[in-house]
């Protein structure tokens, strides 16, 4: 049997049986798909492919697609003015204590960009196990702005990172300006446009749709932003985001779309990206002197600096609610890897480190998760005894 033949059955085994091993676990699919990527990929039944790493990369795309698609415009520019202060403060602080970390330690500039990152892919599925309590509704929308600076450094660090300080770098934050005031305007004819004649919008996405057109149509705006984030050379998981941030905004009586949207991702492509990860993870790194060490310094910092910072929420929350907020943040899986493969890939971090922010990756969601339930477990203890 060829090599390709068996890295197909071997992915196909593990997007089928992942889930069924993350609800014995009961621990997230991603997580299981990496380390499920990692053992087979060890043992040879997955290799370097260049088909196999084109798919993740689209796969990583989407899943920036699907990250988008979390967040209503609309709905952020109406967060209120004391909630967004907050929110605000509580980004300046994590920022600050990052910085702080970063230059006490001597670990490098990307260090900085990296430590605060926040993705709200992992919150999703805690408001599936939670359901809407007001910690994770806060969540949602600070993460969701938290998402958005993060975007916006991966895009800058990847340009800095692509062309160095220099007329390049110059070049490249001159053309994300000149994409972001023509996206802007592009919005706002859209907003007016949808406004003056709300049929348009859903002649483009009609309720009865036998011909997935809002399917299509979310791929067409999918590919056109991930392409002319190509032609400008700017980092395409910004246009992917972008892309996502589209379909609620514009489209809001398809609410169902994405959802329809990420099970689609989450049953075929994004999982690609996550084995991809997995098996670029040499399972023999694990004897490298001071790995663990290092993996579990930067996730212990990164969980410690999001509960500090979680705490400018202490009124509006309490101390328990705000500690449950924080800790909603410190699971960047999805970013994190890509900047620590990103950074790896032009040198700025070397390979100890590369495998100790996805070796952290996993520590942060296996203990969060824990932590969390823990936590919960005690408030509801605390609830019935008071009852």
């Amino acid at each position: 049997m060829s090599d390709n033949v068996v890295l197909i059955i071997t992915i196909s085994l593990i997007i089928i049986f992942s889930p069924f091993f993350a609800k014995l676990l009961k621990l997230p699919t991603t997580p299981i798909e990496i380390i499920l990527g990692s053992i087979l990929g060890y043992v040879g039944f997955l290799h370097d492919e260049h088909l196999f790493e084109i798919v993740a990369e689209l796969g990583f795309l989407y899943l920036m697609f699907i990250a988008g698609t979390e967040i209503n415009l609309k709905t952020v520019l109406k967060t209120p003015a004391k909630i967004m202060r907050g929110v605000i403060v509580y980004l300046v602080i994590l920022y600050s204590l990052s910085i702080s970390f970063s230059v006490y330690f001597d670990l490098g500039k990307i260090f900085m960009v990296l430590l605060p990152l926040i993705s709200v892919g992992l919150i999703a599925t805690l408001s599936k196990e939670y359901g809407k309590t007001p910690w994770l509704t806060l969540s949602m929308t600070a993460g969701g702005i938290g998402e958005v600076v993060s975007i916006g450094f991966l895009t800058l660090t990847s340009a800095t990172l692509q062309s160095g300080f220099g007329i390049g770098l110059l070049k490249t934050i001159s053309a994300l300006i000149l994409f972001l005031i023509f996206m802007f305007i592009i919005f706002r004819l859209m907003q007016l446009l949808f406004w003056w004649y709300p049929e348009v919008s859903t002649a483009l996405m009609p309720h009865e749709d036998n011909k997935e057109q809002d399917i299509r149509l979310s791929m067409g705006i999918f590919f056109l932003l991930v392409g002319a984030m190509l032609y400008l050379n700017l980092e395409l998981a910004f246009g992917a985001f972008l892309a996502g941030i589209f379909i609620p905004t514009f489209f809001e009586h398809k609410d169902e779309l994405p959802e329809k949207l990420a099970s689609y991702g989450f049953g075929f492509l994004i999982p690609i990206f996550f084995i991809y990860i997995g098996s670029s993870f040499n399972l023999e790194a694990l004897v490298m002197d001071g790995l663990v060490f290092k993996a579990v310094v930067i996730a212990f910092a990164m969980i410690a600096m999001r509960v500090v910072a979680s705490l400018v929420f202490i009124k509006q929350l309490g101390l328990v609610d705000s500690i449950l907020m924080g800790l909603s943040h410190a699971m960047p899986l999805t970013l994190l890897i890509a900047m620590a493969t990103l950074a790896y890939s032009a040198k700025s971090i070397n390979l100890l480190h590369y495998y100790a922010f996805i070796l952290a990756s996993l520590f942060q969601v296996i203990s969060v998760m824990i932590v969390i339930k823990l936590i919960n477990n005690y408030k509801l203890k605390k609830a019935e005894s008071k009852i």
